[in-house]
């Protein structure tokens, strides 16, 4: 389907405190994305996840190499407008981006800058709200809903600007897990029934397991890139970089060890249970 992320070489550093070196955070990305993934980035604090999803919408720009989005190059000014129509960021807490007293004001607040057409703007309003199953609390005030509510509201705003992608920089960090279910099921309805790009920056294993593919970071450098089945079967690199694996595949390691004839890449419940039950059937 095509590149939609191209990340070339990608280094970059905050400036240091007077008389003190800069500091790099990202040391040489090389990073492909195709048009229609679901992609998960993983890495402990410190590790550059955050400051390359930065990158992707052009909040933060390279100190050397290129990041291309559709074709854009990110350190063209001139673009940037056209950039940010194509990549659509998602930040960690929904009330930075909740800018009206009504929901559906707030969806349409960036579609009245850009001056859309009030009949496009309606529809692109109903349709993203209904994308988010948020469509019923449209004349809502959005202090009157949950988290997780708000932060579908975040992501319909995101919606209605019709991106290739869309980047969320841990969307479910500050929600109680029903509203990391309701979030979740959002972004996957979104990248398998519009095709849309998915970058997800998260620290939930069980997460980044639900995704096509799982990107690693470490020290400002990608570490393992693979689907998550392949990442997460190699616990004992996962865990050495500072990050756990989710539960099921956690179990099914420690099983192993214990001399257990059980598959070493389980992924989910079911797996694990089915792998059990054959295990005692034997």
């Amino acid at each position: 389907m095509g590149k939609i992320i191209e990340i070339k070489d990608l280094h970059f550093s905050y400036k240091g405190d007077e008389g003190s070196p800069d500091v790099e955070v990202l040391k040489g990305i090389d990073l492909t994305v195709e048009q229609g993934e679901f992609v998960a980035v993983l890495g402990h604090n410190g590790s550059g996840k955050s400051t390359l999803a930065k990158h992707i919408n052009a909040i933060l720009l390279p100190t050397s190499g290129k990041v291309l989005v559709d074709g854009i190059d990110t350190s063209d000014e001139q673009r940037l407008f056209d950039l940010r129509q194509r990549a659509g960021m998602v930040f960690q807490n929904p009330d930075n981006q909740i800018v009206s007293s009504v929901v559906e004001e707030d969806v349409a607040f960036a579609l009245e800058n850009l001056g859309v057409p009030y009949e496009e703007m309606r529809r692109r309003v109903d349709e993203s709200l209904k994308a988010v199953d948020m469509y019923e609390y449209r004349l809502h005030s959005p202090s009157q809903l949950s988290g997780g509510q708000k932060q579908r509201i975040a992501i319909a705003g995101v919606i209605a600007m019709e991106p290739k992608c869309i980047i969320l920089d841990e969307p479910t960090a500050m929600l109680d897990p029903q509203g990391r279910r309701e979030v979740m099921a959002t972004i996957k309805r979104m990248n398998r029934e519009k095709g849309v790009t998915i970058v997800l920056i998260t620290h939930y294993m069980d997460e980044a397991a639900q995704c096509r593919r799982v990107v690693v970071m470490d020290k400002g450098r990608i570490v393992m890139d693979d689907s998550p089945r392949a990442v997460f079967s190699q616990v004992e690199q996962v865990k050495s970089i500072g990050l756990d694996v989710p539960q099921v595949t956690e179990l099914a390691w420690e099983l192993r060890k214990a001399g257990c004839d059980i598959p070493g890449d389980i992924l989910t419940e079911e797996e694990c249970a089915d792998a059990i039950e054959k295990l005692f059937s034997k």
